[in-house]
């Protein structure tokens, strides 16, 4: 296995610039997953460290190789792509051997990787099978396997789990973390799904329009978002954000007049606002709360949803826009219309500025 490194990394499409420079260290036996919405560069990023695209500038090293002029072949990588682009007419061991015999190794050898393949995955059974007589998941296995047997340096995955029906992708979900337990491989994960990346990574790069906003731990993302961008991005349901204006400042941090929770006091720094700033106010739907002590708002009842184990209530602060989430433990029932009191604890409260929506920093940080 082998760490990877990017340094300015970029990518243009003639006058576009796609990737607009890159660095991020993976360190050896990392699993790290790029996530970010549809065409913010995450897979173009990915097929220029597997060498499918040229980058138009920066350098891309694996262990202590510089990569930028290998091929695809030469630079130590697996990838596991959206589609299973598995070989119909061959068996399960036919897929997992065929590149294996195109490097002319010998037949031991391609068996006994074939065979741990197998072992690994828990496809023993089927290696005699078709593609066409396997489920989606089994299918997706086999084009897992497929990398496992060439031993690569890095591990690349893009989108594999988008074919798969949601039952099925929360089980290779799981079934590639363990893998990963127990390869310690490095290993690339692609994903538009914020879900998949907070369950499976050991960091996360969020991308936006080409850049990397933030790169960390899943709960530094969640707890300590850089910006607006990565704090409505992570978590599900999204973040509440309310418009406001810094009224005051002092050393244990600055007050916000926010429409429909009033002057709040937050522990947080001014950042070198001036009074009468802009501001955006942050607040998860599992911290706005029924009761308790923090900012307090009356929230109008849209409508709720409820699973049995918690409940979802969509509505308006103060019968203001925007439309909030307030998520619930457990089952509650609500009317459309209904009034109640929340309250949302301080030190979980985000405060966002400037145009780019740039977090300022809490003073007690949580």
């Amino acid at each position: 296995m082998a760490s990877l490194e990017l340094e300015g990394v970029t990518k243009n499409f003639a006058d576009t610039k796609v990737i607009k420079g890159v660095d991020l260290k993976v360190a050896d036996g990392e699993f790290v997953v790029f996530v970010g919405p549809s065409g913010c560069g995450k897979s173009t990023l990915l097929r220029m460290i597997a060498g499918l695209e040229q980058t138009s500038g920066g350098r891309i090293k694996i262990g202590e190789r510089d990569v930028q002029a290998l091929s695809p072949a030469e630079r130590g990588i697996a990838m596991v792509f959206q589609s299973y682009a598995l070989y119909p007419h061959m068996t399960v061991a036919k897929n997992l051997s065929f590149g294996l015999e195109n490097l002319k190794l010998p037949k031991a050898e391609i068996d006994a990787k074939v065979r741990e393949a197998a072992r690994i995955l828990a496809m023993e059974p089927y290696l005699e099978r078709r593609p066409r007589e396997l489920s989606g998941g089994q299918r997706q296995r086999v084009a897992i396997g497929r990398a496992i047997v060439r031993s690569p340096d890095v591990f690349l995955f893009d989108e594999p789990l988008s074919n798969l029906d949601a039952a099925l992708r929360v089980q290779t979900r799981a079934e590639i973390s363990r893998l990963h337990q127990r390869l310690k491989a490095t290993m690339i994960y692609v994903t538009h799904d914020q879900v998949e990346a907070m369950t499976m990574a050991d960091r996360i790069a969020v991308l936006n329009a080409g850049r990397v906003e933030q790169f960390g731990d899943p709960v530094t993302l969640f707890r300590r978002p850089a910006n607006k961008f990565v704090a409505t991005f992570i978590g599900s349901p999204r973040m509440n954000i309310y418009p406001g204006k810094l009224v005051a400042q002092s050393a244990g941090g600055i007050s916000a007049e926010v429409p429909g929770f009033g002057v709040i006091d937050l522990p947080v720094a001014a950042g070198g606002l001036a009074n009468g700033a802009e501001v955006e106010i942050g607040i998860r739907p599992q911290h706005l709360r029924l009761g308790g002590e923090g900012a307090k708002a009356q929230f109008r009842v849209d409508y709720a949803e409820s699973i049995g184990t918690e409940t979802y209530v969509y509505g308006k602060v103060d019968r203001a826009e925007p439309e909030s989430v307030l998520h619930i433990p457990e089952h509650m029932n609500f009317e459309a219309g209904q009034m109640v009191a929340v309250t949302a604890p301080l030190e979980f409260i985000h405060v966002f500025a400037g145009a780019d929506g740039v977090a300022l920093a809490p003073l007690n940080p949580h």
